[in-house]
């Protein structure tokens, strides 16, 4: 199976050709350009350095959300072209999810932190658990739904799962909340390298092909991004209201 997956969920931009347990081609970056600038020219060099016939891709996996506004409305606008051009299905898969998918295999409780600004983060819990079987790979366990949360109400759940755990953190919003993390946190911690600690489209494509196993795809049509609270222009836009001066 072959899939193309896309990431411009937070301030990084990637874009992957995965086939079967294999990477063919990733391309990141994470360098002031807006999305819009750097997410089709990805895709087409992609493309033109793999020779990849467009026609061959199985689906387009896409970090759904949460996540920048602007961001995923690109990443989810680019999938539901090529998706319709190429009447192929879209496998939507959770932003936090996916970035804690980078800590594949880890035996620490993973904790991704991206910046939602006005002093939230898009965040979760998970943990990765040895299948039965000799050959088995890891399953992901989700501890806590991704959610946008207080940095403070993530962490004390955190610490009400005992002094025994272990927890790893990662995402552009460690680099925000480091020291309030630190001033919080009960349990031992630690902070995930920069080889793995942002967005990567790779692990979008391997969380995908999982869930499409599973049939958690959608038509391009009827895609749309998963934003968990309400734009800046829709809090403005109440505010007002609740004020009467709604225009």
């Amino acid at each position: 199976m072959k899939i193309l997956a896309l990431d411009s969920s937070g301030l990084v931009a990637s874009a992957a050709v995965v086939e079967n347990d294999i990477t063919i081609a990733e391309y990141t970056i994470n360098y002031k350009k807006t999305h819009s600038q750097t997410l089709l020219p990805m895709l087409d060099e992609l493309r033109r350095m793999t020779e990849l016939d467009l026609h061959s891709v199985d689906a387009i996996a896409v970090a759904a959300g949460p996540g920048s506004f602007t961001g995923l409305r690109i990443g989810s606008a680019t999938a539901k072209g090529l998706g319709l051009a190429l009447d192929i299905p879209i496998i939507p898969v959770p932003t936090v999810d996916a970035l804690a998918y980078n800590l594949y295999g880890s035996d620490k409780l993973i904790c991704p932190i991206m910046d939602a600004r006005r002093n939230q983060v898009y965040t979760g819990v998970y943990v990765f658990r040895k299948g039965a079987a000799v050959d088995a790979g890891y399953d992901m366990t989700v501890v806590e739904k991704q959610c946008v949360a207080d940095i403070s109400w993530i962490v004390g759940q955190i610490n009400e799962l005992g002094a025994d755990t272990e927890v790893l953190f990662l995402g552009d919003g460690v680099s925000v909340y480091r020291d309030k993390i630190a001033e919080l946190i009960q349990v031992k911690y630690s902070f995930a390298p920069a080889c793995c600690n942002r967005q990567r489209a790779s692990c979008v494509a391997v969380l995908g092909a999982v869930l499409y196993q599973q049939g958690e795809i959608e038509t391009a049509a009827a895609h749309k991004p998963e934003y968990l609270r309400p734009s800046q222009a829709e809090r403005e836009r109440a505010e007002k209201k609740e004020t009467g001066i709604c225009q």
